[in-house]
């Protein structure tokens, strides 16, 4: 078996992989991090989302090699210090978690995009996180957290 290396959430790791092995799976089973969670194994509903070199990325159809060498953030990543992410903070604040089963990848998603652009746009963070989807909040208090915690990063 090959042995994948990565910076995942800024800690050099390694796990033995299959080639055919998906990120989400290598994430999960061999190294613990259940935060990523699968949704639907195909791409539709994004709760699944990590963060591999800034780009968010759907990891039930990233194949684990391809992350070789690269820089993986998942929502495991996001608090430091026992002090959750101002992003975590905002969903709190805003009552944006219901069930809680969407929120890391939506929380994935919309730190890719306040990673890019800090102050985003209502409609750029309704396209940041299309790809997620949500059958409890209805996305008001989702898109309110996500203005919050642009509004409250420094300028």
């Amino acid at each position: 078996m090959p042995t994948l290396t990565l910076i995942l959430n800024g800690v050099e790791t390694r796990a033995e992989v299959a080639a055919s092995d998906l990120l989400v799976n290598v994430l999960r089973d061999r190294l613990g991090l259940t935060g990523t969670k699968i949704g639907c194994n195909e791409g539709e509903c994004g709760a699944c989302t990590v963060i591999v070199n800034g780009q968010a990325v759907l990891s039930c159809l990233y194949p684990a090699l391809k992350a070789q060498g690269q820089q993986v953030e998942t929502v495991e990543g996001l608090a430091a210090n026992g002090e959750l992410h101002a992003l975590q903070q905002s969903f709190v604040k805003a009552g944006a978690v219901q069930c809680g089963y969407c929120t890391p990848g939506m929380l994935m998603s919309a730190k890719a995009l306040l990673d890019e652009r800090p102050h985003p746009l209502e409609g750029e963070i309704k396209e940041a996180i299309s790809g997620n989807l949500c059958r409890c909040t209805g996305y008001y208090q989702i898109v309110q957290a996500i203005r919050m915690a642009g509004e409250e990063a420094t300028p």
